[in-house]
């Protein structure tokens, strides 16, 4: 199991300003960020980190989203990084994330969650390789 796990604040929160009380709830659950950039995903960039979603319905309209504006991309660490990320953000659909969760506060609809994190330890890392040189993680 690895104690990584990747994070990207999508372009709904950030033009929302609430990239920083996000940074804040993911520094205050503990996790210690290893690596930050914010950058703009151009919409090759977005397919291609999406591409394992190609085939579903929703993929034009992901793509178009998260290269609509600015994101946070991120590799945080902690024990457990993973699984106690996904808590920390909550369900995707903002109206069944728990109380408390970062998309239950943050987000607005399915579609516009606020917030990614990886879904396995092997995705993590695949997704920060995408984002981040080693040079980049500390």
């Amino acid at each position: 199991m690895s104690n990584r796990t990747l994070t990207m604040i999508k372009p709904d929160a950030m033009k929302k300003g609430h990239a920083g009380a996000i940074l804040d709830k993911i520094i205050k659950a503990g996790f210690r960020i290893v690596a930050i950039k914010q950058l703009k995903l151009t919409t090759e960039k977005a397919g291609e980190f999406y591409d394992v979603h190609r085939a579903r319905p929703f993929f034009g309209e992901l793509v178009e989203f998260m290269s609509s504006g600015v994101i946070i991309a991120a590799i945080l660490e902690k024990e457990n990084a993973v699984p106690d990320f996904r808590k920390l953000i909550g369900a995707t659909d903002p109206a069944k994330a728990e109380e408390g969760t970062i998309r239950k506060l943050f987000a607005s609809s399915l579609g516009e969650n606020a917030i990614h994190g990886s879904d396995s330890d092997e995705n993590a890392k695949i997704e920060g390789d995408f984002f981040f040189s080693a040079l980049e993680k500390f």
